[in-house]
């Protein structure tokens, strides 16, 4: 009955959001041996979030701040070892091309990380890029830079393996559990659903777009707002096709001036459609009522890419609608509660966060259990806001 809890049944955690990095946190903690709880309004690896959408492109020089490097690097290793471990191939390392200005966000960005870090990379002139790149018909202005060692993974997928294992290793994830609030004392905390209340020692909030909501009282708005992803039909698909093993058209992004990009990946063995996106905040949206209904203006929003990949231009095949949740500066948040110290918080992913899923589970697990983790986080801590 609501409301009604057995102490006697206490969870060592209760993860409120199975997607992402909440698949992700279940696995860790299930197979660290944890009791763990997962809450997922919906079910898993459904289609009313952000993890959607068939392939969440993996980077590794990551533009966005040399800091994620580590946390990439972990993730990679996470990604191998969850294939080895379920047997299922959820990473396909293709290559990714990075196109832009030299001085642009994007190129500047991704070749500063790179030097950083000592990770493996080509720089491309113009004249290379037409050599080995003849789909892109880039400006004269414009390079390339190429990392091998990127590609794609496959997000739904992904999640149903991750809490397959976590089910396998003894936790329990409950699908249509809609939560309506939570309560913390610090010895204990207290998740309410639609039907039933539950009790662990520790709660991880991975909530995606509804993070917002349960962490009103933070000060730190999270912007969801709705983005549209679509596929082309090629009248000629053979230049955009990848073996799977690295050979071939690779995953790429184009970078603009005003920060936004377009991205997109290879044809795979078994398909005929080219998938494109455009990376931009999009509309502000409320996330149990996003408008799924696309219109002209949201597929011009993945065609203006057309004249640098001429050979694209065909019908388009295929739309979806998914969200970001967009933290003030982009960056991600993972931090404890300032007023719950067994309360903790993975949001704010802001369109880019899905390639860290294990490494950000491993790193969530490690803090509700242990209130440490040996990853180097602290630059995604609330503090940033505060300062």
């Amino acid at each position: 009955m609501f409301g009604i809890l057995i102490r006697l049944a206490m969870h060592d955690v209760i993860v409120l959001g199975v997607g992402t990095f909440g698949a992700a946190a279940c696995e860790a903690l299930a197979r660290g041996g944890a009791k763990v709880l997962g809450l997922e309004q919906f079910s898993v690896a459904h289609n009313r979030g952000s993890h959607h959408g068939k392939s969440r492109m993996f980077r590794m020089a990551y533009y966005e701040h040399p800091d994620y490097v580590p946390l990439l690097q972990r993730a990679h290793e996470g990604w191998k070892a969850l294939e080895s471990r379920s047997g299922v191939r959820l990473f396909h390392e293709v290559g990714a091309l990075y196109l832009g200005h030299p001085q642009s966000e994007l190129m500047a960005g991704s070749l500063e990380a790179a030097r950083r870090h000592g990770l493996a990379h080509r720089v491309l002139s113009r004249a290379d890029l037409a050599r080995e790149f003849p789909p892109f018909h880039v400006p004269d202005d414009h390079a390339g830079f190429l990392e091998r060692r990127a590609g794609f993974v496959l997000p739904e997928l992904a999640i149903e393996t991750m809490v397959d294992l976590a089910r396998r290793s003894g936790a329990t994830v409950l699908e249509g559990a809609r939560v309506k609030g939570w309560t913390a004392d610090g010895g204990s905390v207290t998740v309410h659903t639609e039907s039933a209340a539950y009790s662990a020692r520790a709660l991880i909030v991975t909530a995606g777009a509804w993070s917002g909501r349960l962490i009103a009282d933070l000060g730190v708005p999270l912007v969801v707002t709705r983005q549209v992803l679509g596929w082309v039909q090629p009248a000629s698909d053979e230049p955009f096709r990848n073996d799977g093993e690295g050979n071939g058209f690779p995953c790429w992004a184009l970078g603009y001036a005003d920060g936004s990009l377009h991205y997109g990946f290879p044809i795979m063995p078994g398909e005929s459609a080219l998938k494109i996106a455009l990376h931009a905040r999009g509309v502000e949206a409320d996330p149990d009522r996003l408008d799924r209904t696309i219109t002209p203006d949201d597929e011009a929003t993945f065609r203006s890419v057309m004249g640098v990949l001429p050979g694209a231009r065909g019908p388009t095949v295929r739309t979806c609608v998914c969200m970001y949740t967009n933290s003030p500066d982009g960056h991600f948040i993972i931090d404890r509660h300032p007023r719950h110290t067994n309360v903790w918080l993975a949001c704010g992913f802001s369109g880019h966060g899905f390639k860290f899923a294990p490494a950000i589970g491993g790193a969530m697990a490690d803090l509700a259990m242990r209130g440490r983790t040996d990853l180097p986080i602290e630059f995604l801590s609330m503090k940033r806001f505060r300062s």
